[in-house]
């Protein structure tokens, strides 16, 4: 099992250090001075350009900034931003929680409905259930983040008026930040509709968040069951006279959840690409907004610092999937 591990963490490193040199390359390619930026609607001179590009570093060669950003991330160092002048690294954990937030509860959304719906999809296999379940969940798959969300708004806030438009929290609540994390928070700040207003904001957000991943899950379980379903020991079990829950629930379901553990392990990724439409769209103060915001501030630091820890976050989901399907099916790890 060692060995595996190591295996998997090897391959990690040229791939961090690729990351590395896209995110470097991709934001010198956007248009737009950083450095005019930071004047506003003032004009800069030439000279004051000149010196604050010098500040910067951005005078040197392109591959000396590289190597210098290079050795910064090794020792931690992801630079500090432009504009707000506080390390990237900083900024990134006082607004993760939030993003951690609304993706565990994306997650959890997912995996409770996709399951069961995949599960059921299999056993009805070919029936109106399984078309009806197996539809909604191409159409969930297929609808653009940014359009659903604005649906929700519009007829679940707007019309019905049913949940808040936007923020993790309504504004007459304040109360000191202990963990990050807004349920947690509004539960031991005690106060008295605190939680309630919380839970309200990450209804719409989590829905949204939540779609493409669980459609992603219900037809990985529906294929996996189906396929688990036709094994000889499945049919051997049935034979025995033991009961459909018992088949599906005990036999069926256990082995076919090797893959389907793999496929929740890879949506994290999806998550976090999703979280940054839908932090813009409700306006949740996560690395996603932080991300845009700072693309129309030519915020060099902060967009590669963002897409590197990120992708960093995502190669160590990655790694941990492996090291589950390992431990789940010890043929892998040979």
């Amino acid at each position: 099992m060692i060995r595996f591990f190591l295996g998997r963490l090897a391959v990690l490193i040229p791939t961090f250090i690729g990351v590395s040199i896209i995110a470097f390359s991709f934001i010198r390619l956007l248009p737009g001075d950083p450095v005019a930026l930071l004047s506003g609607e003032r004009v800069m001179s030439p000279e004051r350009h000149a010196e604050i590009s010098h500040q910067l570093g951005f005078d040197r060669p392109i591959v000396v900034q590289y190597l210098d950003y290079l050795w910064g991330v090794v020792r931690g160092d992801f630079g500090v931003s432009i504009v707000t002048k506080k390390p990237v690294i900083d900024q990134f954990f006082e607004l993760f929680p939030a993003t951690v937030e609304l993706s565990l509860c994306a997650i959890i959304f997912a995996v409770v409905l996709g399951i069961p719906a995949g599960v059921i999809a299999a056993i009805k296999r070919g029936s109106i259930i399984d078309q009806l379940i197996m539809g909604t969940a191409l159409v969930g798959f297929s609808m653009p983040i940014f359009w659903w969300g604005l649906l929700l708004i519009i007829v679940v806030s707007g019309i019905l008026q049913w949940t808040p438009v936007s923020g993790r929290i309504s504004l007459m609540f304040f109360f000191p930040s202990v963990t990050g994390f807004m349920l947690i928070d509004s539960l031991l700040s005690g106060q008295e509709g605190a939680f309630q207003s919380a839970f309200n904001h990450l209804i719409l957000p989590t829905i949204v968040l939540g779609t493409i991943p669980l459609a992603v899950i219900a037809r990985q379980t529906r294929s996996a069951m189906l396929e688990v379903l036709s094994e000889d020991y499945v049919r051997t079990a049935r034979a025995k006279g033991l009961s459909t829950f018992r088949v599906v629930g005990i036999h069926a379901l256990r082995n076919a959840m090797i893959p389907v553990v793999t496929t929740i392990g890879l949506q994290v990724g999806v998550m976090l690409a999703g979280a940054i439409l839908t932090e813009t769209i409700f306006s949740w103060p996560g690395i996603g907004k932080w991300m845009v915001d700072s693309v129309f501030r030519r915020d060099y630091a902060v967009i590669q610092g963002g897409l590197l820890i990120i992708a960093g976050l995502i190669m160590l989901v990655n790694l941990a999937v492996d090291l589950m399907y390992g431990l789940l099916n010890p043929r892998i790890r040979h």
